[in-house]
């Protein structure tokens, strides 16, 4: 397996690279791509250095049978398409693909089956969007969800590491630092998470209400989002209503979360025990709490999701997606 990632030195690329040698990924040639600031440097990996090589070395000279992209949307579709004519398959973690008609929006866990051996564009969701329906898809099946309104707070991890650097340099005092932000985040919380759009949502609030509904093959569920950024180094949290057209059942419906692999239930409240992103972060599980019945409208509850926004928010989703396409032989 001829293996390529572009984008290797992000926050992200540096993360696929601990996720697949953790879940020993079956690799006989690596390749590991970046811009043109980092060529000539190294990476390690299972205890060997690998220099990073330019995308064109990579696409023309290396031809992998699988690239994973980390390097955004700008770098995603003026390569892929190259990639793909070529016969490798991309996995692009970027907003490039998501909303393709043509181009599958993949959490294994819910929709590896939609894959087939002609897709050599695959598009890896938003890091919040994975937390969310990995909850909701298997709520849907039973109840049928009618309605979603989701309020985030994200890490700045999700900003990538200068907004760790702005972090970092604010909490010792130096808010002079250059900033990727445009107020301080260290002690405090910014409602903004990617650009405004003219009607006054973000991109990512849109996002995950374009990427929930095409995951969970449903345009007819109404959801809303609100984004904020939080002084916290690893992990996305999210408040979550949901409405049911069915009646529902709390017990019933922990009984159901508690069966999802990848899920699990920290909902414990008179003990204090519920998901922080303090724990989540390095592991790919996404944890949930705070399960309760929404009094205040018919068929309703409210629960917390957390999960660590580089890994199963991005990393390990695409290399599970990885892992599927070896397995039924698409590679």
């Amino acid at each position: 397996m001829k293996l390529g990632i572009v984008g290797a030195t992000g926050m992200v690329g540096r993360v696929m690279l601990k996720v697949l040698e953790s879940r020993n990924f079956p690799i006989t040639n690596l390749y590991l791509s970046a811009s043109k600031k980092s060529l000539g440097k190294r990476l390690f990996f299972r205890g060997k250095s690998y220099e990073l090589i330019d995308i064109e070395d990579l696409l023309y000279n290396k031809k992998p049978n699988i690239v994973l992209f980390s390097a955004g949307s700008s770098v995603s579709k003026s390569w892929a398409r190259k990639f793909e004519d070529l016969g490798s398959i991309v996995i692009d973690n970027s907003s490039a693909w998501r909303m393709h008609d043509h181009v599958k929006l993949i959490v294994p866990e819910i929709n590896a089956q939609l894959l087939e051996k002609d897709d050599k564009i695959i598009a890896n969701p938003n890091c919040s969007t994975i937390q969310l329906v990995m909850v909701l898809f298997p709520l849907h099946i039973q109840y049928h969800i009618k309605r979603v309104i989701i309020s985030t707070y994200q890490s700045v991890t999700g900003t990538g590491k200068r907004a760790v650097d702005q972090l970092k340099e604010e909490s010792i005092g130096n808010f002079s630092c250059k900033k990727i932000y445009p107020y301080p985040i260290y002690n405090n919380v910014l409602p903004h998470c990617d650009s405004f759009l003219e009607d006054g949502y973000t991109l990512e609030e849109m996002k995950l209400m374009k990427e929930t509904k095409k995951i969970l093959n449903n345009q007819n569920i109404s959801i809303t989002a609100t984004s904020a950024r939080v002084p916290v180094i690893g992990g996305h949290s999210e408040s979550v209503n949901i409405s049911f057209t069915k009646d529902i059942n709390i017990d019933k419906i922990r009984e159901i979360l508690l069966n999802i692999k990848g899920l699990i239930i920290q909902d414990i409240p008179n003990k204090n025990i519920y998901p922080m992103p303090l724990n989540s972060h390095g592991k790919d599980d996404i944890f949930v709490g705070r399960i309760r019945r929404d009094y205040s409208f018919p068929n309703s509850i409210n629960l917390w999701i957390v999960s660590d926004n580089l890994r199963k928010g991005a990393a390990t989703n695409a290399v599970q997606i990885a892992e599927y396409l070896i397995k039924k032989n698409y590679v």
